[in-house]
């Protein structure tokens, strides 16, 4: 019989939603959220940011109004949700970087918008993703950094400069590197290349085999170090739903394949991810040439240090007990949250 055992919770910095529940919903509450957290907790994830896409101001600012109220209703949502990851609105506009992101509200970066999204999300914004070949971007990665959020490069299809000019600024990170550019680049120089060849870099990767194939996530992580690497899941409402054809507010017709793919209807586009962290863990551990615990540090350590949290992967209160990969068990500050 297989012994259960215990590991640290799962810390995941980019999630749209799970299981139906969809932050970026027009109808999105403080209950989704608090629902959202708790489907988490099923799958072992005990730390996440709530993932805000673009959409018109209002929007983006009704949302994270939404997760500061969650946070507010219980102490153990609010333990899981130390910040909220903006991915947009600040994103190239051509097919292919833009991803599933709506063209009509993608604009510039506006520090005072920045100041506004704060006020909503009282203070939660930890991270926000851009594109740094978007005008007025050194300035805005410079305010940012200075009122203590992350940029993260992504959605875009820069130059090798404006590359350089964002880490200058004060960028420290990739979002789902490999992803949300064209489909075809130049061999080199791309600015994938670019970022992996910037050590002030991290990078976030979705560890799913539909983002990425795994020769190609292997080289990728061998690059940039198993140290400066963060897995994500980027799961979207439809994250473990099943096949069939759906109407989102993200991207409007998603289709869920067989195999968990999510792609915008009659596309090969991807439309977030289909699966969750422990899911992308668990096809990494089988696919991978990386340990145990590398793969473990990916989802714990590396994203822990990120938001400044490393105690919740030493200190014993954020824990997953498994039996195999099958989580049966999860505790949040210490307090029994799932069984299975």
């Amino acid at each position: 019989m297989d012994r259960s055992h215990r590991t640290p919770g799962l810390i995941d910095l980019q999630v749209n939603g799970y299981g139906g529940y969809d932050v970026n919903a027009d109808d999105v509450t403080p209950e989704t959220v608090a629902a959202l957290t708790r489907s988490l907790w099923e799958q072992g994830v005990t730390t996440y940011l709530p993932t805000v896409i673009t959409a018109s101001e209002d929007k983006i600012a009704h949302s994270l109004a939404q997760i500061a109220g969650a946070r507010r209703s219980d102490p153990l949502i609010a333990h899981s949700i130390p910040g909220v990851h903006v991915e947009g609105p600040s994103l190239a506009a051509d097919d292919g970087p833009r991803g599933a992101h709506d063209a009509a509200q993608l604009r510039n970066p506006d520090l005072g918008e920045l100041d506004r999204w704060q006020t909503a999300a009282e203070g939660l914004v930890r991270i926000v993703t851009l594109a740094p070949e978007r005008p007025g971007t050194v300035e805005y990665i410079k305010g940012a950094v200075r009122r203590g959020v992350r940029i993260s490069i992504g959605h875009c299809a820069p130059e090798q400069e404006h590359i350089c000019d964002a880490v200058e600024a004060g960028a420290t990170l990739s979002t789902h590197l490999g992803n949300g550019t064209y489909p075809v680049l130049p061999r080199h120089p791309n600015h994938i290349w670019a970022q992996l060849a910037q050590d002030r870099l991290s990078a976030m990767f979705i560890p799913d085999g539909h983002h990425l194939p795994a020769d190609t996530l292997t080289a990728m992580i061998r690059a940039k170090s198993v140290a400066r690497t963060v897995f994500t899941s980027d799961s979207a409402a439809l994250a473990g739903m099943p096949a069939g054809q759906y109407e989102t507010p993200v991207g409007g017709s998603v289709t869920v394949g067989d195999d968990g793919r999510l792609t915008l209807t009659g596309t090969n586009l991807l439309a977030g991810s289909g699966h969750s962290l422990r899911a992308g863990l668990n096809w990494a551990q089988q696919n991978l040439p990386f340990s145990h615990d590398e793969l473990s540090a990916m989802v714990t350590t590396n994203p822990a240090a990120l938001l400044g949290l490393s105690k919740r992967v030493t200190g014993g209160a954020d824990t997953v007990d498994l039996v195999g990969t099958k989580v049966i068990a999860t505790r949040v500050a210490g307090i029994e949250v799932h069984r299975a």
